[in-house]
């Protein structure tokens, strides 16, 4: 099915899909001694939280399918809900399994490739529309090599998927083989907004009481990334690497740039191996998605977000279905932006990331 565009905005590509795994659908895909595994043992992670408690999944009301899986684990209702009547020309699915953040490396591994398998499966080969992110053991950087090396050439895969809630800042060397592989199989890295971090609080200051902080606080988590990746060197030791923020926000990013190069300046002994401006490199290598953007109590300025940013050349347009917190492709944006911005953001600049089209 081709979708149709309704509206005069045309169509767009939505850089933020959730296909959500249902129970047993990775069964097929994973070997009797991981599926006894799973029986015995289960699931070993420091999950985040959810919300709100009336909307398990953290979905919207309305995405429950008929089917009784759960929201994003139906293909055809996703398709009915959400790829036609927004006119959706291309997706990229995020899948938020718990295959990553688990403690135990070696079943990790076997998830997410059973995860990658199940989303060709079932996903991307039954859907043109669609594309996804490599699922990957994270925190064992060799395991997430060999996904990487195993899927990079499906051409439905377009990306390499981590979460904002990492052990470590993701600037460190044990990270380092994941944007090697990343770069040499010419595949951007998606960091999302979420993770239990093996137990690391949000913040830098320990637990939060409120969920309202927690999700407050998770633009901390891509701050911390964009700054180690830049301080560590990674975008001088690869330099054909890019960063995709998803579900982050980006109207920090201004400010983080400033304040990172006022103290480049008076500390560049300290970090030799950056031969520019820290902004220099965040604008050349980090892009962002626009799910949840911050809406100012003027809508216009976000336009000034923009010129802040160097221009809309980083920002591609996401909704976050079908999360509570989900973005319309008609009412994203308060603000009525120029042509070639508007273009760029819901279109052109992902087809330009990820190949598309």
């Amino acid at each position: 099915m081709v979708a149709t565009a309704t509206r005069n905005r045309g169509m767009v590509v939505d850089c933020d899909i959730h296909n959500a795994v249902w129970p047993g659908a990775l069964d097929p895909y994973l070997s009797a001694r991981w599926r006894r595994h799973g029986e015995l043992f289960g699931s070993r992670t420091h999950p985040g939280s959810f919300y709100p408690k009336g909307s398990p999944a953290a979905a919207r009301h309305d995405s429950w399918p008929p089917s009784g899986r759960p929201p994003g684990g139906d293909l055809e209702f996703m398709r009915r809900q959400h790829l036609d009547p927004e006119g959706i020309e291309y997706g990229v699915l995020n899948c938020l399994g718990p295959a990553g953040t688990q403690l135990n490396a070696d079943y990790a591994s076997a998830l997410c490739r059973a995860t990658n398998e199940w989303q060709i499966a079932e996903w991307l080969e039954k859907e043109p529309r669609l594309r996804a992110g490599i699922a990957v053991p994270y925190e064992d950087a060799e395991l997430a090599v060999e996904q990487i090396d195993r899927y990079a050439d499906q051409p439905g895969f377009v990306q390499v998927l981590l979460i904002a809630r990492t052990a470590e800042p993701l600037g460190r060397r044990k990270y380092w083989p994941i944007y090697e592989a990343a770069e040499r199989h010419g595949l951007p890295v998606g960091v999302h907004f979420g993770g239990g971090a093996r137990g690391v609080p949000v913040t830098a200051s320990g637990w939060p009481s409120y969920y309202i902080e927690d999700h407050t606080d998770m633009a901390q988590a891509f701050q911390a990334h964009v700054v180690s990746l830049v301080c560590e060197g990674v975008f001088e030791r690869y330099p054909g690497l890019r960063v995709v923020l998803i579900e982050g926000g980006f109207a920090w990013l201004p400010p983080l740039m400033w304040r990172l190069d006022k103290h480049w300046r008076r500390l560049r002994d300290e970090v030799p191996q950056l031969t520019r401006k820290p902004s220099e490199y965040i604008r050349e290598h980090v892009w962002v998605t626009t799910q949840p953007i911050e809406e100012p109590h003027d809508p216009r300025d976000i336009r000034t977000v923009l010129e802040h940013l160097g221009g809309s050349e980083r920002v591609m347009f996401s909704t976050d279905y079908p999360h509570w917190d989900y973005d319309d492709p008609d009412r994203a944006f308060r603000v009525r932006l120029p042509e070639e911005d508007r273009q760029r953001i819901f279109s052109r600049n992902a087809k330009d990331l990820y190949g598309l089209g």
